[in-house]
């Protein structure tokens, strides 16, 4: 019996390990892809459960918004003639309208066939506006900002991490390193937090990150606007995410430098110039491309804290206050859409491996 099924698996993926012997990259990039999916399937099964388990609803925070605005100037409510619209019997019927009274196994599964096959991310259930809608007008934001830090950090990166490695155990050597751990270390909200009350006292920076006007108003003067609001938010991120980036290209660049093939370069009196860029810096690309997708994940984790502080409108913002409310719609889509970015990062990234170094498409160590 288990001879039989043996078989039967081998002869299942017989196809799949031809295709793979014929075309290893492109069968390393499916296999990552199918990966991808699987996990976002799997993520937006997870979400609908602790939705689930969360206190309340939306219909208990529609309830509230209704009482807030039907109470007067006294505090008291203003008519007992909607007392109706709060009963139970019309709270039953409002959670079976939005499919709230099913399970949220099933909740998911008409979810993701609207999704799939309407390409259709729902309602809003509080501002009643297109998903898709809220999420468009609010992940450029993010995107820019996450991209112009990983800019930045990637950049300065390189340029301090190969330096200091060529200055390993001098004073400023050590007083970068110190300086590098400390704002790694350092507490991202409270460095935020410091930020904005060095804008508020100093008057040099506004205390929030985004002009008061819409790009199509004035396009040049909203570029420089938004560049004198994002200065500190996107300082305060560049200072959170270059510690580790530069202490591990640096400890790379160390690492490549005791290889014995440095010590052959040198001795066919190669310039040390042309050791450091051509050969040893090459070699330093595996461990950072692997370790972008990680930064990239922590910079977008880190937007929603800054997007909170600095009242920027994105969508680590929009999840923020899509969790406060329970939009079940809006929670799920950004869960989902900010996931696919991440994993896509670390897609790229393996696939960017992958083309640089032909022993993991070939599967050998």
């Amino acid at each position: 019996m288990i001879q039989n099924l043996r078989r039967i698996a081998q002869t299942a993926a017989s196809p799949w390990l031809a295709y793979k012997a014929k075309f290893p990259l492109l069968s390393f990039i499916t296999s990552r892809l199918i990966t991808m999916v699987v996990i976002l399937l799997l993520l937006g099964w997870a979400l609908f459960g602790l939705m689930e388990l969360a206190p309340g609803d939306i219909v208990d925070q529609m309830v509230q918004q209704q009482l807030l605005s039907q109470t007067g100037d006294d505090g008291k409510a203003g008519s007992s003639a909607n007392d109706n619209m709060f009963s139970e019997e019309q709270l039953a019927k409002t959670r079976a309208e939005l499919g709230l009274d099913q399970p949220f196994t099933i909740q998911y599964l008409k979810w993701l066939k609207r999704v799939v096959v309407n390409h259709d991310l729902g309602i809003s259930l509080i501002s009643r506006a297109p998903v898709s809608f809220l999420i468009r007008t609010r992940v450029i934001n993010s995107l820019i900002l996450n991209i112009i830090s990983l800019v930045f950090i990637t950049i300065f990166s390189f340029l301090l991490g190969v330096y200091f490695s060529s200055k390993a155990g001098t004073k400023i050597d050590v007083a970068a390193t110190f300086f590098a751990l400390f704002f790694h270390a350092f507490p991202g909200i409270l460095l935020l937090i410091l930020f904005q009350l060095f804008a508020s006292v100093s008057g040099l920076f506004p205390v929030t990150a985004y002009p008061d006007f819409p790009f199509s108003e004035a396009p040049v003067k909203f570029t420089f606007s938004y560049s004198y609001h994002i200065f500190l938010p996107l300082f305060a991120s560049f200072l959170g995410g270059i510690g580790s980036t530069m202490r591990m290209i640096r400890s790379t660049m160390l690492d490549q430098m005791g290889m014995p093939y440095i010590t052959a370069l040198r001795a066919r009196g190669i310039s040390e110039r042309r050791v450091y860029l051509n050969h040893a810096f090459r070699n330093t690309l595996n461990p950072y491309i692997t370790g972008s997708a990680n930064l990239l994940a922590s910079l977008f984790s880190g937007s929603l804290v800054l997007e909170i502080i600095f009242a920027y409108p994105g969508i680590g913002r929009l999840m923020y206050e899509a969790v406060l409310q329970q939009d079940v719609n809006l929670v799920l889509a950004n869960s989902m859409f900010i996931s696919a970015l991440v994993l896509a990062g670390m897609v790229i990234s393996d696939i960017l491996l992958a083309v640089v170094d032909p022993r993991i498409r070939y599967g050998k160590n």
